[in-house]
């Protein structure tokens, strides 16, 4: 039957060992070489026996607790009136006594010592000194450990250093934790219990529901006085819970359990992470949003402005087209020719060519002045845009803080992205040029001429053709006679109709090609504007991307190790 047990375990310790790799390679794939290296040592110590971490104080007694433990006979870890532990000691089985040492800060005792085939014992530096060891104790040991059992100086268990690292155990890894109150011998029976009660209460606000607490004394366990020594109590506990078989299931039970603490931390970064990307989508959102909504706004406004604009053109043309009406009437025309013989300047010639400088004038001036304030109010609806995006890139929100447990790095990334768009936001809003457009209207040249082309110039170029070479007027020939005025009428009149519908035609065709390019580029303006702004945040849809695509992987990732460490969980208990 042990055969089939021991052949099931191993089975099982290859499984979670495989688990462990995937671990491995995740806490790789995040960058965090703290994970990664404590689950290194997990998976180098998945056949390694029960391991109990003994923590505590410096002179709280660890050392004696451990040679009164495997009471040997022997001092196995050295103890002296000064601080001895500056180092960690792994007190393993081996078939002979040894000392291996395997770097400056670890060394390993072999003894053979039969309870060391089941459990492995672990010595460290004490809470409140050789800080700078405290970082190999907390990678190495204590999320490995099977067990940590947490000694105090039975006279004064409420030192401060020695429940930091409590909470550190407790908060951190939550791992079983046994409370031994050592050197019980200096104290009367009455002080005793009131300081195991002290522990006990502390221990229970502080999160563990049934405190396992044990008062000892190693002095009198090492003289051979088990009765009062309190080992008793002690050994039984681990003969009942831990040793005697059980060991082994308990330490795969435990591998399980720090490897899903381990995920569950990774996972709980990759939510932190989702919610700050479902944040940013979210602010980002609001841009686009908002940059539609200002788009729509100074749109609108271009709409306003081209129907100021057209209605200054119709008024124009029309009071022109009624002079142009008039003036070639048959006793115009009449007129115009008679006087023209002594007046060259009074010709109808002339005549036509002042009304295109006045139509040409007064077109200039009305839309030029209609245009520029139409635009400036445009100009401000687009500044208006540009700091609407400035405040809400200032207020956007960070749920990823730089100092997180898991992806500070990924923090820090995303933390330099959003300073780089607001500095670079800040020197796009302060520079001019980004809002303005030299390609709309230039300054030089004629507003009429570059906006109306075809209407108010080229009506008048056909007026001037169906006069000058349609023989209407004979500015050559000296005076009229009577049957040629009377030809010359006949002839104007024609011509009359034909010259009016023509102005006519061309005003409307001005008409549309002026509205159609005024919103054109206008809108084609606030397009290129809008386009500008939201440019600032291309390095910002990058970050979405990727962590859209590395919080996919990571979730699937975490999720399978943590549905196959429930499947195994379930087959072993």
């Amino acid at each position: 039957m042990s055969d089939i047990l021991n052949k099931d375990l191993q089975a099982f310790r290859s499984q979670i060992n495989q688990i462990v790799k995937e671990l491995h390679d995740l806490c790789i794939d995040i960058r965090h070489e703290e994970l990664a290296n404590t689950v290194s040592e997990l998976r180098n110590r998945i056949n390694e026996p029960f391991m109990f971490v003994i923590v505590g104080e410096v002179k709280a007694g660890k050392s004696s607790f451990i040679n009164a433990l495997l009471n040997t006979g022997k001092e196995i870890c050295k103890v002296a009136p000064s601080p001895m532990t500056d180092t960690i000691q792994q007190v393993i089985y081996g078939e002979k006594e040894e000392e291996i040492q395997i770097n400056e800060y670890l060394k390993k005792i072999t003894q053979p010592v039969e309870i060391l085939k089941e459990i492995a014992i672990v010595d460290t530096p004490g809470t409140n000194t050789i800080i700078e060891h405290h970082q190999e104790i907390t990678e190495r040991f204590i999320p490995a450990a099977d067990l940590i059992v947490f000694v105090f100086e039975a006279k004064n268990p409420y030192r401060q250093s020695a429940w930091d690292f409590f909470n550190f155990i407790k908060d951190d890894w939550q791992k079983k934790i046994l409370f031994v109150l050592q050197q019980k011998d200096l104290m009367d029976a009455d002080d005793l219990t009131v300081n195991e009660k002290g522990v006990k209460e502390y221990a229970i606000k502080k999160g563990i529901e049934d405190p396992l607490i044990f008062s000892v004394s190693a002095k009198q366990e090492l003289e051979g006085n088990s009765v009062e020594s309190g080992f008793d109590s002690i050994s039984k506990y681990i003969r009942d819970n831990i040793t005697g078989g059980k060991a082994p299931v308990l330490k795969l039970t435990n591998n399980i359990e720090i490897s899903r603490n381990i995920n569950r931390r990774i996972q709980s970064g990759v939510n932190d992470r989702q919610k700050q990307l479902e944040s940013d989508i979210a602010f980002r959102a609001d841009i686009r949003e908002t940059l539609d909504h200002q788009e729509n706004k100074s749109k609108k406004q271009v709409g306003i402005l081209v129907e100021n604009l057209l209605a200054a053109y119709d008024k124009i043309t029309l009071k022109t087209e009624k002079e142009l009406s008039s003036g070639l009437s048959l006793f115009s025309l009449l007129r115009r020719s008679i006087v023209s013989i002594f007046n060259k300047n009074a010709s109808a010639k002339e005549w036509l060519d002042g009304i295109a400088n006045d139509l040409e004038t007064n077109l200039n001036e009305e839309l030029k002045n209609r245009l520029n304030d139409g635009v400036i109010d445009i100009a401000d609806s687009i500044q208006q845009m540009a700091k609407l995006i400035d405040l809400k890139i200032k207020s956007s929100s960070t749920i990823l803080k730089n100092n997180h447990e898991i992806f500070s790095n990924i923090a820090e990334r995303r933390s330099n992205v959003v300073k780089d768009l607001q500095e670079a936001f800040a020197r796009f809003m302060s520079r001019s040029e980004n809002f303005t457009d030299e390609s709309l209207f230039p300054e030089k040249g004629s507003i009429a001429s570059n906006i109306t082309t075809g209407s108010g110039m080229a009506a008048i170029g056909v007026i001037l053709m169906a006069v000058t070479k349609g023989a209407v007027f004979d500015i050559t020939g000296g005076i009229l006679t009577a049957v040629g005025v009377m030809f010359a009428g006949v002839a104007v009149g024609l011509n009359r109709r034909k010259i009016i519908n023509g102005f006519h035609s061309e005003i409307a065709k001005g008409r549309v090609q002026m509205d159609e390019e005024v919103t054109e580029k206008l809108n084609t303006y606030i397009d290129h504007i809008k386009g500008k702004i939201d440019a600032n945040f291309n390095d910002f849809d990058a970050l979405l991307e990727k962590e859209a695509e590395q919080i996919k992987i990571l979730t699937e990732k975490q999720a399978s190790i943590s549905e196959r460490l429930s499947t195994i969980e379930k087959e072993i208990t």
